[in-house]
């Protein structure tokens, strides 16, 4: 019988292209200033801290240098959004 096995590499992976989605979107969306890609921009952050979460509750620990590089990465995203917003 073989056992599906949960990669935390795969976490891991996911993490990094949503944080890496977030950021361009975010990057795209305030050199325009267009309101539709603002709130897309605001989701892909909210969508990445959400992915975020769930790798962390499965971290290993040895992870955590890389959770918190990334979580480095999306609050500088999300502090541009804010400054754009205003």
């Amino acid at each position: 019988m073989e056992r599906d096995i949960h990669s935390g590499y795969n976490d891991l992976k996911q993490v990094e292209m949503f944080v890496e989605t977030a950021k361009k979107m975010v990057g795209s969306a305030t050199m325009s200033l267009d309101r539709e890609m603002l709130i897309g921009a605001k989701q892909a952050i909210d969508n990445a801290h959400a992915q975020l979460a769930r790798a962390r509750s499965e971290a290993t620990g040895v992870d955590e240098e890389f959770l918190a590089r990334c979580e480095q990465q999306l609050q500088q995203a999300e502090h541009q959004l804010n400054e754009a917003l205003r």
